[in-house]
């Protein structure tokens, strides 16, 4: 149980850091990659993705690297992990995500403050539409 716990919690916190840094990266002021550009965002992801799963996997290879509640869920519903196992995935996932965002906001210290749009700070942390319209919008969750 302590290395599903260790390799979700390490696994996840490299996902994040690595995800939400590169949004941090081009949407905070003053930053190196500011205004990038979401080809730069989406590669990022990707990049976090990969090396979330590697580092988990070399913790604990048996694992499978869910490194996410949904994958987590979604692999005990099916019987590939046992269920008593799901509470100690979700545990090691929430907390690696809580550290790897709390790395994001440290790395970034000075560039809050110095970034005036609030939606710019939120969006470093969450996601939200264009154009809010909440009939497309729902649309595009559902198909999504």
């Amino acid at each position: 149980m302590g290395d599903i716990f260790l390799s979700e919690t390490l696994g996840t916190m490299t996902l994040i850091l690595l995800g939400n840094g590169v949004v941090a990266n081009v949407l905070l002021s003053q930053s190196k990659g500011q205004n990038s550009g979401w080809i730069v965002i989406t590669a990022g992801w990707g990049f976090g993705v990969f090396a979330g799963v590697a580092v988990a996997l070399s913790i604990y290879p048996e694992g499978g690297a869910h490194i996410n509640p949904a994958v987590t869920i979604g692999l005990a519903t099916i019987g590939l992990t046992p269920w008593g196992d799901v509470p100690v995935y979700i545990a090691g996932q929430f907390v690696g995500a809580f550290v790897g965002a709390v790395l994001v906001w440290l790395a970034y210290s000075n560039h809050w403050s110095a970034t005036e749009d609030p939606g710019l700070k939120l969006a470093c942390y969450s996601t939200g539409p264009a154009i809010r319209d909440t009939t497309a919008n729902g649309i595009t969750e559902i198909l999504g």
